[in-house]
């Protein structure tokens, strides 16, 4: 099946990307900025799941979910920091 993803933002696609690759960095992975979307090789190592570039249609939904799930997860976890303290900050 393939991939539909649509950021909703016109022009947010750049700065997801360098978010993800500042937010994994900080988490210790090695993140190439030229190719931050790499991590989740990285990712799925540490996870013990078979990711490879290419084709991976031999994965289960939940080996592919823990590997989304690991770096979404983390992604959405600095939002809402970043977002609770712009509302502290505004008292």
């Amino acid at each position: 099946m393939a991939r539909r993803r649509k950021i909703l933002v016109p022009g947010a696609e750049r700065g997801l990307t360098n978010f993800k690759a500042e937010v994994m960095s900080r988490e210790g992975y090695a993140v190439n900025p030229a190719r931050p979307d790499d991590v989740k090789y990285e990712v799925a190592e540490e996870l013990g799941v078979p990711l490879s570039p290419g084709n991976n249609g031999n994965l289960t939904t939940e080996e592919a979910g823990q590997v989304g799930g690991k770096i979404g997860g983390t992604m959405v976890r600095e939002m809402i920091r970043l977002a609770q303290e712009r509302l502290s900050k505004r008292d």
